[in-house]
């Protein structure tokens, strides 16, 4: 796993999403993701395609997957 953690015991783990065009795409799979159990932050940026997301503890991946697919995008994986 890429996740990494930071001295307040939180993990931010960055994921690569296809698909996300604009500041609504953004916001929907953030908005999908944060609804995730332990989530703490959540910041999509579309121009790279990626999620960068801050967790109490690990995701699972299929989670992370299923509220990206919920939004209408596709996970590719961790960055």
């Amino acid at each position: 796993m890429t996740a990494q953690s930071d001295t307040q015991g939180s993990v931010t783990t960055v994921y690569k999403v296809s698909g996300m065009s604009c500041g609504h795409c953004e916001g929907s799979v953030s908005s999908e993701i944060s609804e995730l159990p332990g989530v703490t932050s959540v910041k999509a940026v579309a121009s790279a395609g990626e999620v960068t997301v801050v967790s109490a503890a690990p995701l699972d991946e299929a989670a992370v997957r299923a509220a990206v697919d919920e939004a209408g995008f596709e996970l590719v994986g961790q960055a």
